[in-house]
């Protein structure tokens, strides 16, 4: 079922990206998503866990000493995110999309409900929702080249 969920979260990000307001429109994805043939207690469990991801607060940053670094993953960390989500999660920071308060704040909600291991695909919204939680129109290219799997866009 994790699955599934993760499949309407996807379906719902790319409809907001499209139609830029969920809210005046929200009938109508879940429409959409009934005629694809999920439940809709898996478009109620999809839209609680987008809200839990986006309502989540941070923890205050710690002021920043301009000396980059290098984040090492802990034995846990090492155990629940696999290793492609961990290496989305470098190649994030390398790019300069995330910094070190974002990146905590994605491998905590990551972290928080994992009963199993946390993939690739989990990874991407969960930074995707935490980039919109962020400034929704500020990173509207990152998220476009997240999901598009398209990082040559990052440079033009």
């Amino acid at each position: 079922m994790r699955d599934r969920v993760l499949a309407i979260v996807s379906i719902i990000t790319q409809f907001i990206m499209e139609q830029n307001d969920l809210l005046d429109s929200e009938d109508q994805v879940v429409q959409e998503l009934l005629d694809i043939g999920y439940g809709i207690d898996e478009i109620d469990e999809a839209f609680s866990w987008m809200e839990n991801q986006t309502l989540e607060t941070a923890a205050p940053a710690l002021p920043c000493l301009g000396t980059s670094s290098q984040r090492i993953f802990t034995p846990r960390e090492n155990l629940v995110l696999s290793r492609e989500a961990r290496g989305f999660l470098v190649r994030l920071r390398t790019l300069g999309i995330l910094d070190n308060q974002l990146e905590e704040e994605i491998i905590e909600r990551a972290m928080h409900d994992a009963e199993e291991e946390v993939g690739l695909g989990e990874i991407k919204h969960i930074a995707v929702l935490s980039l919109f939680s962020r400034a929704q129109h500020q990173w509207r290219k990152e998220v476009d080249c997240i999901l598009d799997d398209d990082w040559s866009a990052l440079y033009h």
